[in-house]
């Protein structure tokens, strides 16, 4: 559990750094985040460019979709950490909305243009490497010295070639509200009962129950898998009465009370900066949200496992990092990569500001990780429930259209558009013939 005594002013100018931690686990990766920086892409530009303000001759495009101020904060220290080892190059790191990023990176490469990297939600490589937007990293990666300290599960690979590799991890956990939880005298929950007798609780002590995302989209499907799940859902046997009873459950919070219907409007970041003001027992979110907890969060917090039973599972997630198809300096783009998110040391800055876990191996077993008490929930999820994102039974044509149709259901369901029956049995129908 943590302690906040005060609030720290978070700077989201282009050099700033923040605070956060990690565990020392090396798998897959994601958290769909929204994001956030001054400059925006047009449809049709972003490519790399020479001259820009910075004062370098040559200027690497890095495309990403971040809003939450630690992870802007991180892009700001890579880009910074990169040019004070090349002074005559510039970074310029550009904001594309999450729901924006794939048809932007595709639109780009249609007309033989787009960033120099890209930095996007790893499970859906192969989207973007399908659209012709980035370039293989195989000859890159052949010959790159600390390949092996990668696992396999952190390198994006479509058709056998490998266009994308994490940097770090993501996955889910239960943070919780300790002055809350100790005011209504109950212990942070261990299964799906004592959550909702504790948000029962909550509720009638004049608080929240709990925020998460509620989008129709790869978002919500990230937040919806490990409820879903819980209630007997797998993508291997998709089943309508499984997947009415996960949509129905969380539903039930909403009409009880313990979640706001205006979760169907929030992306990740904003119902952790709800549960961050206060007012509010439970969020379900990810490691990632350390940072925030650490600068905005006025009361004592920790985080545990998702109560999900036997059955339930967690996203292993994580942004993939790639090269664009069009890139004017694809060598150049490479060290940038093996600079900062694919570096020993680099990998440790995810540690400290936002509160990601190491993909290499070696930066998985440093101090800044093993030491760190809030890490530890999520290095047990890992081991419990921890799930590969995407699920290896979705080929890789159909995971945006898989991913959609869940988020979909999800997102109706939670904000009652369709009953969790109505929502299931469509969702159901769609599923069996995109996974065939």
């Amino acid at each position: 559990m943590h302690t906040q005594h005060s609030a720290r002013a978070r700077r989201a100018g282009r050099r700033s750094l923040a605070a956060a931690v990690t565990a020392g686990v090396a798998v897959l990766g994601l958290a769909a985040c929204s994001g956030g920086t001054a400059s925006t892409p047009s449809d049709s530009t972003g490519g790399s460019a020479s001259g820009s303000a910075g004062g370098g001759s040559t200027t690497l495009t890095v495309w990403h979709y971040f809003s939450d101020a630690n992870q802007v904060k991180l892009m700001d220290e890579y880009a910074k950490k990169f040019e004070d080892a090349h002074p005559d190059v510039t970074v310029d790191n550009v904001f594309v909305p999450y729901d924006q990023m794939n048809s932007k990176l595709v639109s780009a490469a249609g007309a033989k243009t787009g960033p120099d990297i890209a930095v996007f939600n790893g499970a859906e490589t192969a989207t973007i490497a399908l659209g012709g937007a980035l370039a293989p990293l195989d000859d890159y990666w052949s010959s790159y010295s600390d390949a092996a300290q990668f696992p396999d599960s952190v390198i994006h690979k479509v058709d056998g070639k490998t266009y994308a590799v994490q940097g770090y991890v993501n996955l889910l956990g239960l943070w919780y509200n300790a002055d809350i939880l100790k005011e209504i005298g109950v212990q942070p929950p261990t299964t799906i009962d004592e959550l909702e007798k504790d948000m029962a609780a909550a509720k009638a002590a004049g608080y929240q129950g709990i925020t998460l995302c509620g989008l129709p989209q790869s978002q919500g499907e990230w937040q919806a898998y490990p409820w879903l799940t819980s209630q007997g859902f797998t993508y291997d046997s998709p089943d309508q009465s499984s997947l009415a009873a996960g949509l129905s459950m969380v539903r039930g919070w909403v009409t009880d009370g313990y979640l706001s219907q205006e979760a169907v409007t929030w992306d990740q970041t904003v119902p952790f900066q709800k549960f961050a003001a206060g007012g509010i027992a439970f969020a379900e979110n990810g490691n990632w949200q350390m940072g925030t907890a650490a600068s905005d969060a006025k009361f004592n917090y920790g985080v545990v496992p998702l109560p999900l039973g036997s059955d339930g599972k967690v996203y292993l997630g994580g942004e993939g990092e790639g090269i664009g198809a069009f890139s004017k300096h694809p060598d150049l783009a490479w060290q940038y990569l093996t600079e900062t998110y694919l570096d020993r040391q680099g990998q440790l800055l995810p540690v400290k500001i936002v509160g990601s876990i190491p993909s290499r191996l070696d930066a998985a077993k440093d101090d800044t990780v093993t030491s760190n008490e809030l890490l530890k929930p999520f290095a047990e999820t890992i081991a419990k429930y921890g799930a590969n994102y995407p699920a290896s039974v979705i080929s890789p044509d159909a995971v945006a259209d898989v991913q959609l149709t869940v988020g979909q259901a999800w997102s109706a369901a939670l904000g009652g558009q369709q009953s969790p029956d109505t929502a299931a049995s469509t969702a159901v129908q769609k599923l069996s013939s995109l996974l065939g």
